[in-house]
């Protein structure tokens, strides 16, 4: 099989919509995932002992040296497609598919090559592209598969095909093609002569040689037009002859099929978030290298009926392991759950219906989960927790959560299946073995379950797996040196986690009803106030229709070219404001801002429960820094930066039975973390002083007293601050302050130049990464960054980008994290009923009860304060109040 590599991934990139694939570092991705998918389908379909791809190497080849305007017509590559072919290099390298190219020719000549040899060798052959010149190959062995829609659907072009479609052998395909043509690869044919009339020459004259040696007998005005662009005829055969001589790298047998890297795929399928195609690779191609994977797991499994869950435990749960999984549903700081499967290390298995469970089974099980001297292992065990509290049963003893167990390993993964983690770190599929299986009586039994035996078996699977995956794992995290990780932070601070979903935040239904109301107002005024500025109702929400408006009816300078025009996002309007002031453009933005006002009311009025609190699920494996993610309502997405943002806080406020709400925040907290991690002198002196931050740093670079610092001057370093540790660039500080490139550029070279310690330490943690491959965080945490090294610019810069970023933003966040463990068990020895209720970054809220203020506050600052032991102090900032809003400070 031999596949023309840039013809399919130029299909697949236009098959699939550029915006629905890219990775969370911005790659796009669609051209590869739809190249690897037809890879995958048609190696399965097609079963092939030998397979190479062939790639070109630039446009610049021997037939643009002779005709210059050879594909001259081509549009450039999108700049979303480039680095795609790249990566998808990095594919076939780990399935070990052999890739090739050679300088002046093209993909065809190394396939037309290839299918020589093996036509030499009588072997059947399978051409792969989007190009109709491989027709010319065409015979009793090779067949071209090419793409009729997109790269999911490939016509089988055999020599009957061919002649069916064109009336000539695929011999004289390109004879055809010479006569009529070819747009694509700009080679203008005769005017007037298409397929048809083409075919019948060749037939009539027996081939093109014999067609231009006698041209004159060609009659009629198609002859006339023959004759006056025979030339070009003659340059279209010579071009589109394919050359099957070259001398190539690699031979046939080079190119025989081995089996695949399976480390190398995870990897890779990971970082390019290709799960599924990873499901289905696996799953197309199991093979004796990797047998174990295909066996599954082994466990004897019981169904248990009524009385039999006790003797079960007796004699299978005393170990210092057990996994536990539970089916049923949470979220919204509740649950319930259905059936329970526990697994044994004894390979003993079982299942249960909770509905089912006599008083002694229900009392030995309560027993035993809330006996922490019992170790127990979960996959993704907060909502199981707060199932388990709904059901008054209390979960302790948790020694390992294989999701955050994962996390810490991979921070950079979207997801964490478990089935995925079963392959990467067991080298097995999450399937039983069904001679592993032992029916038994129980199994037998109808006691009035609906759940079918495969859900039990599935269940009594996954608590299976999470046992070999908890040594498995517990191995790998020793020697990562990230078990502490696990067992002094992550697990500690679920169990807090949940807790406060459980008890969440008292919201005033008048006032979102109020806001609504104001903000929809808002949303009306702006829209009329936009179509009035230009004389015409436009629907705000159209990019074409804004396109018509801003670039045609108002002439304003053009945005960033896109797809389907220019582009009318937030950040290229917002920049194309600032340059016109145009009132439409104000209009636009301030509209597009009350909608998002409104939709964030909407979803917390749609996210109120009976209680009359709004229940945030806490997600610990979303961000690879360390921080915490907020979802079903997101509430770290409430707006903070304006006067109106900051009213929706004014709805979140203290419950019944308590007196206020708490904030507590650090105080630039990032950048402390940096001027420790730098120990930049200036930057430490800064925080000592006691001064405003931003002002002391800016009497440094301007080199004036800091009572002359200017609010422009101040404004300037303090995006210069904030935008280190993310990677802030000349161009993008531009943007933020708008001020020329070289204006911003000279600033931070006075930035850098002031706090020399800062540029050396983000220059050092660069290299650093790229020499061990990941960042670490003052706590040990790790985030793996093998992009450092990539010959794609973007991907390297990316990764350069997040080098910089994790060790700060992922201290900042271990740091509150501490705090926040500390603070739980200073409350609960103090014997206090105040409770944080949410963690917003850097800000913790807290519910507090009466009487109990002055205490809490000296605990927060306590606990928040000595997180971390820094060479610059934490600074705390505490407020008090009956709204979230009342209580800033």
């Amino acid at each position: 099989m031999l596949i023309d590599g840039h013809s399919m991934a130029y299909r697949a990139y236009y098959a699939l919509p550029v915006e629905n694939f890219a990775t969370a570092s911005g790659q796009h991705t669609n051209a590869v995932f739809g190249f690897t998918s037809m890879l995958i389908n048609i190696l399965r379909d097609e079963r092939p002992t030998h397979v190479a791809v062939a790639f070109d190497v630039s446009r610049v080849t021997f037939r643009t040296a002779e005709y210059q305007d050879y594909k001259a017509t081509r549009s450039k590559s999108p700049d979303e497609f480039k680095g795609q072919v790249a990566l998808i290099s990095e594919v076939l390298d780990a399935l070990k598919i052999p890739h090739l190219s050679v300088d002046d020719y093209e993909a065809d000549d190394i396939i037309a090559t290839l299918s020589a040899q093996a036509d030499a060798r009588g072997w059947e052959n399978i051409i792969v592209t989007g190009d109709r010149d491989s027709f010319q190959l065409v015979d009793g062995n090779t067949t071209v598969l090419y793409p009729v829609r997109g790269v999911s659907e490939l016509a089988r072009m055999t020599p009957d095909a061919i002649e069916t479609k064109y009336g000539v052998v695929p011999a004289r395909y390109p004879e055809v093609a010479a006569l009529v043509g070819e747009t694509s690869d700009n080679l203008p044919g005769v005017p007037g002569v298409g397929n048809k009339t083409a075919a019948k020459w060749l037939a009539k004259f027996d081939g093109l040689d014999n067609l231009l040696a006698r041209a004159d007998q060609v009659p009629g005005k198609a002859g006339d037009s023959f004759r006056a662009h025979i030339d070009d005829v003659r340059r279209n055969r010579r071009l589109n002859r394919l050359v099957n001589d070259l001398a190539l790298d690699l031979g046939l047998d080079d190119l025989e099929l081995h089996g695949w890297d399976r480390d190398a795929v995870h990897q890779l399928f990971d970082a390019l978030e290709f799960r599924v195609l990873r499901d289905r690779l696996i799953e197309a191609f199991p093979d004796d290298e990797h047998a174990d994977e295909q066996q599954g797991f082994e466990f004897t499994g019981e169904r248990l009926g009524p009385g039999a869950l006790a003797g079960w435990i007796t004699e299978h749960g005393q170990g210092e392991l057990t996994g536990v999984d539970f089916t049923g549903h949470w979220g919204s700081g509740r649950g319930d759950i259905a059936a329970v499967a526990l697994a044994s290390t004894d390979g003993s298995a079982c299942w249960f219906d909770v509905a089912d469970l006599d008083a002694p089974d229900e009392q030995a099980f309560a027993h035993w989960l809330a006996d922490p001297g019992f170790g127990k292992a979960m996959h993704s065990a907060k909502g199981p927790m707060l199932a388990a509290w709904e059901q008054g049963w209390q979960l302790n003893g948790l020694i390992c959560d294989t999701e955050l167990a994962a996390y810490l390993l991979r921070p950079d993964q979207r997801s964490y299946d478990l089935a995925d983690m079963s392959i990467r770190y067991l080298k097995r599929e999450l399937r039983a073995n069904s001679s592993g299986q032992e029916a038994t009586d129980q199994q037998m039994l109808d006691f009035g379950s609906e759940t079918t035996d495969e859900e039990s078996d599935a269940a009594m699977l996954r608590a299976r797996a999470v046992v070999d995956l908890t040594d498995a794992m517990s191995v790998e995290l020793g020697r990562l040196g990230q078990r502490r990780l696990l067992d002094d932070l992550e697990l500690p601070l679920q169990r807090i986690l949940a807790r406060m979903e459980r008890t969440g935040i008292a919201l005033d239904g008048e006032v979102l009803d109020q806001l609504h109301s104001e903000f929809d107002a808002r949303v009306r005024s702006a829209e009329q106030a936009a179509w009035d500025s230009v004389g015409r109702q436009v629907n705000l929400g159209s990019p074409k229709q804004l396109q018509a408006v801003l670039f045609d009816q108002l002439d304003l300078p053009r945005t960033k070219k896109i797809k389907s025009g220019y582009t009318t996002d937030a950040e290229a309007l917002e920049g194309l404001y600032v340059r016109t002031e145009h009132p439409f453009l104000e209009h636009l933005l301030a509209h597009r801002d009350s909608i998002k006002l409104r939709q964030a009311v909407d979803g917390l009025r749609k996210s109120v429960t009976d209680d009359g609190r709004v229940h945030t699920t806490y997600l610990q494996t979303i961000a690879a820094t360390g921080r915490l993610s907020s979802a079903d309502p997101n509430l770290q997405n409430i707006p903070i930066r304006t006067e109106e943002g900051r009213r929706i806080r004014s709805a979140f406020c203290v419950g019944e039975g308590y007196e206020a709400l708490m904030s507590a925040d650090y105080s630039q907290i990032e950048m402390r973390v940096m001027a420790d991690a730098s120990g930049d002198e200036d930057l430490i002196e800064a925080f000592r002083s006691g001064v405003d931050f931003h002002t002391v740093t800016a009497s440094k670079v301007f080199g004036v007293p800091a009572e002359q610092i200017t609010g422009a001057q101040r404004a300037s370093v303090k995006q210069m601050n904030y935008g280190l540790a993310y990677g802030l660039s000349a161009y993008g500080l531009s943007t933020r302050l708008g001020v020329p490139v070289p204006e911003a550029r000279a600033l931070m070279d006075d930035y850098f130049t002031t706090f020399g310690g800062v540029r050396d330490y983000l220059g050092e943690v660069v290299a650093q990464a790229r020499r061990t491959g990941y960042t670490e965080t003052l706590a040990g945490r790790r985030r793996y960054l093998p992009d450092l090294n990539s010959s794609n610019r973007q991907r390297r810069e990316m990764a350069e980008r997040m080098a910089l970023n994790a060790p700060i933003q992922g201290s900042a966040a271990d740091i509150i994290k501490i705090a926040m463990i500390g603070l739980d068990q200073a409350l609960i020895s103090a014997g206090l009923k105040s409770r944080v209720l949410l963690q917003i970054h850097d800000e913790l809220v807290l519910e507090v009860a009466s009487g109990e203020h002055d205490q809490v506050t000296t605990l927060v600052r306590e606990q928040m304060a000595g997180a971390a032991n820094l060479m610059v102090p934490l600074d705390v900032s505490i407020g008090y109040g009956p709204t979230w809003l009342d209580a800033a400070h």
